[in-house]
């Protein structure tokens, strides 16, 4: 049972992964791929942002640091000039506290320095290879492109391709059933000349017939065209006067 649902599984995706193929167009998956390289970049860049802002953020608490430092340097020099050592003690104290800071500052500084020229750094190579992906995705778009053009031309050429396909079966069945037509045409008048079938129109006679009754209507023709000659000039037509001497010398 298990084998026979591994290999169910197996057809079906064998099938999608053909489907997909087919349905698959390499010039958008290029600019899908050249869109996700560039939200990267985006990333990059707002990361360096956010660095170089908290970077300045630094140095200005190193300033305050430093300003407040010497303030309390000069509050001691006076304290001891008044001889209150002991505010100039104070005074000396807090400075050294400022400095501590100012010096925990300044490691975290130097961190978000290095950092940030590592991202600069980052940032300017992705760029650079963003620029030569997408030099090479257009390249690879117009290259396709073309290909695909002088694919469905040639196959239009071949008549492979599926309209062209439809178009000469299209013409195959017309020229069969042209030949079809003109073998039963051929045939038909074949049993006719040979009088197995009748002709309806000429009224089941064959040739010699129709051509000795035709024969016959001339003659009848010429003849009425004749008496209506000597009806009309008053003599007796020649072919009367023939058969009347033949009928006086038979008597």
């Amino acid at each position: 049972m298990a084998s026979i649902m591994q290999r169910i599984s197996l057809i079906f995706r064998s099938k999608a992964n053909k489907a997909l193929d087919k349905a698959e167009d390499p010039r958008e998956t290029l600019d899908y791929s050249y869109t996700k390289q560039q939200e990267l970049l985006q990333k990059v860049r707002r990361g360096l942002a956010d660095v170089a802002t908290s970077r300045k953020r630094l140095e200005l608490q190193m300033q305050q640091l430093d300003q407040q430092s010497e303030k309390l340097q000069g509050q001691a020099q006076q304290a001891l000039a008044q001889g209150r050592e002991d505010l100039a003690r104070e005074a000396l104290t807090r400075r050294a506290g400022l400095q501590q800071q100012s010096a925990d500052l300044q490691q975290q500084h130097a961190n978000l320095q290095a950092e940030e020229e590592k991202l600069t750094t980052a940032s300017q190579r992705l760029q650079a290879k963003i620029e030569a992906f997408r030099t090479r995705k257009e390249s690879l778009k117009a290259t396709y492109t073309a290909a695909e053009a002088q694919t469905k031309i040639n196959e239009a050429f071949s008549g492979i391709s599926e309209e062209m396909g439809d178009v000469g079966m299209a013409i195959e069945r017309a020229e069969d059933k042209t030949a079809q037509m003109q073998a039963r045409a051929s045939a038909v008048d074949e049993l006719i000349a040979s009088g197995a079938l009748e002709d309806q129109v000429s009224g089941g006679k064959d040739d010699i017939t129709r051509e000795l009754e035709s024969l016959s209507a001339g003659a009848d023709v010429e003849a009425q065209l004749a008496q209506m000659k000597s009806q009309v000039g008053g003599t007796t037509p020649p072919a009367q006067i023939d058969a009347a001497s033949a009928e006086e010398e038979k008597a």
